[in-house]
């Protein structure tokens, strides 16, 4: 679990988040019904905020590790870190139930960006790939709004609602 009042691109982490319906994580710089990211505000600050809250699964930290980074949880930026959930697999409306209450509604794919290499050199590169059609994997969590509020803490579990289908694939948000 991990926030930050500053738009701070690592967020230490907290024993503790709560989610607020249609806002985000309290106490988070990206709380908020319209566009908090800086770049998005700078085009348009009316547009909605689909990007309440970002996830990425720990196995991906796990990963760069292996290559050679030095991640950890919200290091990355994210609020949640999730383990044995394969977050970037899941559909475009899915829904994960976080702790008793929370629940947060997919919305995309985070679009890594070039802050990643300012954390560490060569991290956006190894958070994109491409699949065997030669499209480009986006690998650096998900985003989501929340639909319903709640206290988050580690090891709560994680329930996951698939939409109905037909199912859409996550894309940039």
């Amino acid at each position: 679990m991990s926030r930050s009042a500053e738009h701070t691109f690592s967020k230490p982490t907290e024993p503790v988040i709560r989610l607020l319906a249609g806002l985000g994580v309290e106490g988070d710089a990206h709380l908020g019904k319209t566009v908090q990211h800086r770049s998005r505000v700078a085009r348009d600050p009316s547009q909605p905020n689909l990007r309440q809250v970002h996830l990425v699964h720990a196995e991906l930290h796990d990963e760069l590790r292996a290559a050679g980074f030095a991640v950890s949880a919200g290091e990355m930026g994210e609020n949640v870190t999730t383990r044995g959930l394969d977050l970037l697999a899941l559909s475009t409306g899915t829904r994960l139930r976080l702790g008793e209450t929370a629940v947060v509604e997919l919305t995309g794919l985070r679009n890594p960006c070039v802050q990643l290499d300012r954390f560490q050199r060569g991290l956006l590169a190894a958070v994109l790939d491409r699949d065997e059609e030669g499209n480009v994997v986006r690998k650096a969590g998900v985003m989501g709004v929340v639909l319903a509020g709640g206290e988050v803490r580690p090891g709560d579990p994680i329930h996951v609602e698939l939409p109905d289908p037909p199912h859409r694939r996550l894309e940039r948000v």
